[in-house]
């Protein structure tokens, strides 16, 4: 699978059906459920989807099938992900944020 998505940059939904291994419906309800799913549309009005799509999707049915978690459960997890901040990188903010709070009192000295 690795190998597929490595070569391919846009996925229609029967191709992503048969990487992920689950029926088209599902992702169209997912899409529903999951605003970090968001696919476009080509020409022809069919959804495509980008490897980022795909990552999602694993992820949600490893929560939803693996993990056992509820759709809720899922999503509140999804959010959490998305919002978290490792700490090197939280400090490296901080940092940062010091380092231009002294250049502005240098440039307003």
């Amino acid at each position: 699978m690795a190998q597929i998505l490595d070569d391919r940059r846009y996925f229609r939904i029967g191709e992503v059906s048969r990487i992920i291994g689950v029926e088209p419906y599902v992702l169209r309800y997912w899409e529903t459920e999951f605003p970090q799913i968001r696919p476009t549309r080509a020409d022809s009005n069919q959804r495509t989807y980008q490897k980022k799509d795909l990552e999602i999707i694993m992820e949600i049915k490893r929560l939803l099938y693996d993990e056992k978690m509820t759709i809720e459960g899922a999503r509140q997890k999804l959010k959490r992900q998305a919002t978290e901040i490792d700490p090197p990188d939280r400090r490296f903010f901080e940092d940062l944020k010091t380092e231009l709070q002294d250049i502005l009192k240098t440039l307003s000295s």
